[in-house]
């Protein structure tokens, strides 16, 4: 579906994660605002586009915003959406040419031959997959800041993982390590120290546990420290306290070895 919007006031609300449908919003004159989870917002202004398939939970248009939308078959676009949602430029070479199909897909649509329709159905979608495999722009600030969180989003799901580093991020994210490095730097974080202080967290939270609390070593191999004295050294710098003294502070006896 291709459809043109001009709102005076909009707010809309959840879409169903199992439905098969990708958003995207090419922003014309004022901006779109969508709040992701954890109450992140990001606004995309006039001249850029912001894809996305059950990702953020709510949306707000401002008043006199004129935007063109795309309802997308996600099943065809999800291995480069996942559940993030995607902010870019509508000014590269890329998303001018898809805007341009879509302008003539408007104009012809009446006159093509189911055919045609298919074929120019076909192409759109390849259109769109050419915007999302270009590199991002990390040029704006503002979309430097919805890389990092999208990356943060990743890290938050995959922290067990031993293949969880800045280049499996970038791989997943269709971005430069470089580029992934200038995102988190413009939020004042750097990939490693971020990947760090959320395993830390979660073993702090085993810590508390009154039963089945996993021993030192246990923790230290579980969120992928290189062996205990590297886990003690870095929750002791985070947290003022070695685990064995954060267990004992916190009402309970100290994790084994």
């Amino acid at each position: 579906m291709i459809a043109d919007v001009h709102s005076e006031s909009l707010i809309g609300g959840v879409f169903d994660p199992r439905d098969d449908r990708a958003l995207m919003h090419v922003v014309r004159h004022r901006a779109w605002s969508f709040t992701r989870r954890r109450g992140a917002e990001i606004t995309v202004s006039a001249g850029h586009f912001a894809l996305r398939h059950s990702g953020p939970s709510t949306f707000e248009v401002a008043q006199g915003t004129t935007a063109k939308v795309l309802i997308l078959p996600a099943s065809a676009l999800q291995p480069l959406i996942g559940d993030r949602l995607i902010a870019g430029s509508a000014a590269s070479a890329e998303m001018r040419l898809l805007m341009a199909h879509v302008h003539l897909v408007g104009e012809m649509f009446d006159d093509l031959t189911p055919a045609g329709a298919q074929a120019a159905h076909g192409a759109l979608i390849e259109l769109v997959k050419g915007v999302l495999r270009q590199e991002f722009d990390d040029t704006e600030p503002r979309l430097a800041l919805a890389l990092a969180q999208a990356a943060k989003d990743l890290v938050d799901s995959r922290l067990a993982d031993p293949d969880l580093s800045p280049s499996m991020l970038a791989r997943e994210l269709n971005v430069s390590v470089r580029t992934l490095h200038r995102a988190f730097a413009a939020a004042e974080e750097s990939v490693a120290g971020y990947i760090r202080r959320s395993r830390l967290e979660q073993a702090r939270l085993q810590l508390l546990a009154s039963r089945g609390r996993p021993s030192i070593s246990e923790l230290a191999a579980h969120w992928q420290f290189a062996d205990s004295s590297h886990f003690i050294r870095a929750f002791k710098r985070q947290y003022g306290q070695t685990p064995a003294e954060f267990a004992r502070s916190s009402g309970g006896p100290a994790p084994g070895a």
